[in-house]
């Protein structure tokens, strides 16, 4: 995979892209750069205990436990993969296309967030991918800051220039887990990107990763394991990309090795083809060769599942690919193929509208049906890239305001339906009708052009009330519940099949998420709808125009059973005057794929004072098999003009899917009253066939949901009241609620502590009027400790009283948690950071080979600096992106050949610096 942000000129440019920036500037392209996600601010700004996804060292990697990697707990995807239906070539937009065509998207997240990158937050104009069922991997690129790094390094500078983040990359950036909770409702594996190059991770190099415990065992490899099954992804998009030097020819059956430990324990690993085995140079072959074939499969094991091939791959090496597996097989007795272990690279965020990704997608192709399976990089732009595509540039971040969000939803669309919006026809455009959303429809074809879509939805039970993943304030049963807009991947339901088929001979209706009155429409003519926004969640799906001929609005590609007890129901509302129209629920049986089954909902001409739900039987259809479903909207009489209908519910159900219990085991585990924060548990069903997720209410009002037994609460509504856990079950219902009261004005508040340079910590508060009991005060240090022992301490003062000292605490910065608590009432923390006065002495495993010296990356969690003292001078050290040298080895930023040079001084040592600017004593080395 080729990386680049810088200027083309004419010749391949090696310098990689810095790991955040995932809209992508790649070879070939002229200059455009992706958007940053700069940090929020005012109300969405990041929470003081909001968890947040980081990146990983090698070394990190080694030492992970749950215990120690801060905010672990709630950075977990439990929804199981689901199975997807089989293929149905009878219902596909493109009945030529070939199921077994694989896509992936390589792509950031939410955007491309470095620091503090939120499962779920109060902020709605962010990235939220729609178009799953065209997509089989999805895998994360935009790349994340190692932990702890101080988040006042991604300062303006850093946000206006990709060579000024002076902060630390991991080399894995893991899924955030409500994306991969999206992925895996919709049956696509999620999977974390491993990185390495010369310019985005500094120091950091593959031989740190293949390092051997004393067993002989890749430590990196089994802790992946380990991460993958606690965090919920399903494998690694493997990137080798070093330069100056290559991968050792040495080290290749030693990285080879260290895959197949991750083939053993189950996990989906694709290599980016971008190593040739016999030289060890970074090279891309763009086809099998016996000079790559090895990271498929070695000595009679599966070593990787695909290979990225990177961009640029032609008809001809497509065939060399068929031709080699062919042979191979043959030989090894294997059966791959090119459809499901090849894929060819497009630069979607580089190239984006541009005739040379339409020509590269056409090079793939025979019949109009791709020959290999493919996989774009940088999809995102359609959100991120959206600032650049205006001619924008720092500080401009239209694409993170939400009066914009219109735009980026349809050239997300552009993209994936095709450039008429509408995956039956695929056609570009003779002239660019979509200059508005600044795009080009006259080239691109989209990816439903040569990608045959998927689903899973099957069984007995369907719903959905078409949740994006997003809103402006949450609906439920059609009033707002919650005014603060917000972002969360996991509440976001199985999208729309089709983005906008419709089986008309008349006016082709407008279609839009309609998220409520707050969506600002006013930048556009394309839309002029009555917003009424969501019933269940942040949006409902709304259709306006002249209708003057029925229009079969097809929605869903389904494999559901129907038997005597199906059932299905609309919840709509319709705004428009009464007329003569009526809408249908509209069928596409397996048995008889060319025709439409309408079901008349009575009265549906009839204009609603809100919404209203119609249940309709479907036991005349038992024992068939539902393929597709939609709407159906006919006029009647005559033409109607100005039609709006809102859909803000569609369930298919047989009563089969058992109503879930309360939750049991609900509780507190952490009430933040400083900042309004709170963090609950409680005992989840595990068995997601019946449980779908789990809403969190305050007070009735909705707080989020997800499936898991932790949430976190951002901003509580109140001081007191009730917390409702609520399962969802596989038909869309509620179920029991779980309840808890709190009452935080019978805890303490004003609740601080102040480390001191002694090690005393002082904790203060203020104690409630009214409120008796002795106070029982507690620390605990958390996440990555470098003291021998974490530390835990409690101590219980008499009544009234309002401060506790506890003495020999910390120096360090380690993070703390303080709790109080009055008698049997609520405990109530801060978190914080004990005093940082020390900075531990460089500690690695140096050594001298004649003049040369080994001086490993530093481990340690703090530390900022690393000085190189020659003769009592500073040594200076290379940085990435050619941005000069500097007197002292710099996080993340020095180049790796820092780790091993020649010095002929007769006195060297080092000092260690650390976040704090604490300077370590000075290690002596020669």
């Amino acid at each position: 995979m080729t990386l680049s942000r810088n200027a083309w000129t004419g010749k391949r440019k090696r310098a990689s892209l810095l790991p955040a920036v995932i809209a992508l500037v790649l070879l070939g392209a002229t200059t455009v750069s992706a958007g940053d996600t700069w940090p929020f601010t005012g109300e969405s700004a990041h929470g003081a205990n909001q968890p947040s996804v980081h990146g990983y060292t090698s070394s990190q990697i080694a030492n992970w436990t749950p215990q120690t990697d801060p905010d672990s707990a709630l950075l977990r995807s439990r929804v199981p993969l689901q199975t997807r239906i089989a293929p149905f070539t009878a219902t596909q937009a493109n009945q030529t296309l070939n199921p077994s065509v694989q896509m992936g998207t390589i792509a950031g997240d939410y955007g491309n967030a470095f620091i503090e990158n939120a499962p779920y937050t109060n902020k709605f104009a962010q990235y939220h991918f729609n178009f799953w069922q065209y997509t089989d991997y999805y895998s994360y690129w935009h790349g994340t800051a190692t932990a702890y790094t101080p988040p006042s390094y991604y300062d303006s500078l850093a946000q206006s220039n990709w060579q000024e983040k002076w902060f630390e990359f991991g080399m894995l950036n893991i899924p955030n887990p409500t994306y991969t909770d999206a992925a895996h409702k919709n049956g696509v594996l999620s999977l974390a990107g491993i990185f390495f190059s010369n310019n985005d991770r500094g120091q950091q190099t593959y031989k740190q990763m293949l390092v051997k415990n004393a067993s002989g065992q890749f430590t990196v490899a089994l802790k992946l394991i380990e991460m993958a099954q606690y965090y919920g992804f399903d494998g690694f998009f493997i990137n080798q990309e070093e330069l100056s030097p290559d991968i050792a020819v040495a080290d290749i059956p030693n990285y080879i090795a260290f895959m197949k430990v991750l083939q053993d324990a189950g996990l989906y690993v694709q290599w980016d083809d971008s190593v040739n085995t016999s030289t060890g140079a970074n090279t891309f072959a763009r086809t099998f060769n016996a000079n790559n074939i090895s990271f498929l499969y070695n000595g009679g094991k599966q070593v990787s599942n695909s290979f990225f091939f990177d961009y640029g791959m032609t008809g001809t090496q497509i065939t060399n690919a068929i031709n080699y597996l062919n042979s191979f097989n043959t030989t090894n007795g294997t059966s791959y193929n090119i459809l499901k272990n090849g894929f060819a690279g497009i630069e979607a965020g580089a190239n984006r509208w541009s005739t040379t990704n339409s020509s590269q997608l056409s090079s793939k192709l025979s019949g109009g049906v791709p020959r290999v399976s493919l996989s774009t990089l940088g999809a995102d732009f359609v959100h991120s890239g959206l600032d650049e595509d205006m001619g924008l540039s720092y500080p401009v971040s239209h694409r993170s305001e939400n009066k914009y969000q219109w735009m980026t939803t349809l050239r997300e669309q552009l993209w994936w339906s095709g450039p008429n919006v509408n995956p039956k026809n695929t056609t570009p455009s003779s002239t660019n009708t979509v200059t508005d959303v600044y795009a080009d429809n006259r080239n691109w074809p989209g990816v439903a052009s040569v990608i045959a879509e998927r689903s899973v939805i099957g069984g007995n039970n369907f719903s959905t009330s078409f949740n994006t993943g997003h809103g402006l304030s949450y609906y439920v049963n059609g009033a707002v519940s919650n005014t603060a807009e917000w972002s969360n991947m996991s509440l976001q339901d199985i999208p729309v099949t089709w983005e906008w088929w419709q089986d008309t001979t008349g006016n082709r209706l407008a279609v839009d998420f309609d998220y409520g009155p707050s969506y600002d429409l006013t930048g556009t003519t394309r839309f002029s709808y009555q917003q009424i926004g969501g019933y269940k969640g942040g949006s409902s799906l709304v259709v306006k125009g002249n209708l003057n001929a029925e229009n079969f609005l097809r929605l869903y590609k389904t494999d559901l059973s129907v038997n005597a007890n199906s059932k299905v129901s609309v919840t709509y509302n319709k705004p428009s005057n009464t007329d003569t129209s009526t809408m249908y629920i509209g069928l596409v049986t397996a048995a008889n794929p060319t025709t439409v089954v309408k079901i008349a909902v009575p009265g549906s001409g009839n204009k609603t004072t809100g919404w209203t739900t119609a249940e309709l039987n479907l036991s005349a259809y038992a024992g068939q098999k539902i393929a597709a479903l939609g709407l159906v909207y006919n006029p009647g009489s005559a033409a109607v003009a100005n039609y709006q209908m809102n859909v803000g519910q569609l369930r298919v159900y047989d009563g089969s899917a058992v109503s879930p219990a309360a939750p049991t085991g609900l509780a507190i585990a952490s009430a933040y009253p400083g900042t309004g924060e709170m963090v609950l548990n409680w005992d989840m069903n595990t068995n997601y066939a019946q449980v779908k997720q789990y809403n969190v209410y305050v007070n009735d009002i909705f707080m989020g949901g997800k499936y898991d037994s932790m949430f976190y609460i951002k901003k509580l509504p109140a001081q007191s009241g009730t917390i409702k856990v609520v399962p969802v079950g596989a038909d869309g219902s509620e179920g029991t609620a779980a309840t808890l009261a709190y009452n935080l004005n019978n805890a303490v508040s004003n609740l601080s502590a102040s480390s001191q340079s002694n090690g005393d910590l002082t904790v203060s508060w203020t104690n409630p009027a009214g409120v008796a009991g002795p106070v029982k005060v507690t620390v605990k240090s958390l996440n990555q400790i470098t003291t021998p022992a974490a530390v835990s301490a409690q101590t219980t003062v008499a009544q009234g009283t309002t401060s506790a000292t506890f003495s020999n605490m910390p120096v360090n910065g380690d993070d703390y948690e303080v709790t109080v608590a009055i008698g049997s009432n609520l405990p109530v923390s801060k978190s914080g950071n004990f005093i940082d006065v020390v900075c531990a002495p460089y500690a690695e495993s140096w050594s001298w080979s004649g003049n040369t010296l080994n001086l490993p990356m530093p481990t340690t969690r703090d530390w900022r600096y690393l000085y190189v003292y020659e003769n009592g001078t500073p040594r200076s050290f290379d940085t990435t992106y050619s941005s000069g040298s500097k007197p002292r080895i710099i996080r993340g930023r020095t180049t790796k050949a820092s780790l091993s040079f020649t010095s002929t001084a007769t006195s060297v040592y080092v000092v260690m610096e650390d976040y704090a600017g604490n300077l370590s004593a000075p290690l002596t080395l020669r």
